[in-house]
């Protein structure tokens, strides 16, 4: 982190160069450059430049934290999206044996409906 030396002694805009080289005006109108009150201006800036430093920190931290979050997100997707087609590549085979078996038990059923009308016809 940055000292206020450091802070102090870094380029300036050209509007706070503006600002410090106006100086106050008195009542009267002369320029009054009071030295403890160009100390306090550079503190406050300085201070003002930390905060910012800050933001901008914690803010990177957010963004690492929220790329970071985003490549997991990703990540499961794409096992889920694995899992699922393996599901599927096993539910698969079983559908086709199903579906075999099932139309073997309409063609039994078929053919046992007419014996079963006539033995009912036999027993009445």
């Amino acid at each position: 982190m940055a000292t206020t030396r450091q802070i102090l002694e870094q380029p300036q805009s050209p509007f706070i160069q503006r600002i410090k080289s106006s100086g106050n005006i008195s009542m009267n109108g002369s320029p009054m450059i009071d030295e403890k009150e160009e100390e306090l201006s550079q503190s406050a800036f300085a201070l003002f430049k930390a905060k910012e430093d800050e933001i901008e920190r914690r803010k990177m931290e957010v963004k690492d934290r929220v790329q970071k979050k985003l490549g997991l997100a990703e990540e499961a997707t794409r096992r889920l999206a694995e899992i699922r087609e393996e599901l599927e590549a096993l539910t698969d085979p079983m559908r086709k044996e199903i579906s075999a078996i099932r139309k073997r038990v309409d063609a039994i059923n078929r053919e046992l409906k007419p014996l079963g009308q006539s033995c009912q016809r036999k027993v009445n």
